[in-house]
């Protein structure tokens, strides 16, 4: 009788999100990492509608800490494109493949700029 293992499933350790902003002058940064799920659209959401920013003419969103975004999160990105008459500049840094992709469903890569 010949004996074998089942290989055990391979899963992805969850990785809590972050999500920090900062400003300088007209031009914000939003560093997110993690796993940017439905969890955290309500913070991500409070963080990028803050009074502060209305002012801004420039965003960065560094996302090279990125292991999954969620499509919901890519639409509170998309609304911060596409808000008002003149929306700021949006320049997307480091998004994987896969985040990238939902960048895309979204339409974030119409209105914004996407680099690796």
């Amino acid at each position: 009788m010949k004996e074998f293992t089942v290989a055990a499933e391979h899963t992805t350790p969850h990785v809590e999100p972050v999500i920090s902003l900062s400003t300088a002058g007209r031009r914000a940064e939003l560093v997110l990492s993690g796993e940017i799920g439905a969890a955290a659209l309500p913070e991500l959401e409070q963080r990028v509608d803050a009074p502060a920013l209305a002012g801004t003419t420039e965003w960065v969103v560094d996302m090279s800490g990125v292991t999954r975004l969620d499509l919901a999160c890519a639409y509170a990105l998309l609304r911060v494109a596409t808000r008002t008459e003149r929306p700021p500049a949006v320049t997307v840094r480091g998004a994987r493949r896969a985040v990238r992709r939902t960048l895309h469903h979204a339409g974030l890569t119409a209105v914004a700029t996407i680099t690796e």
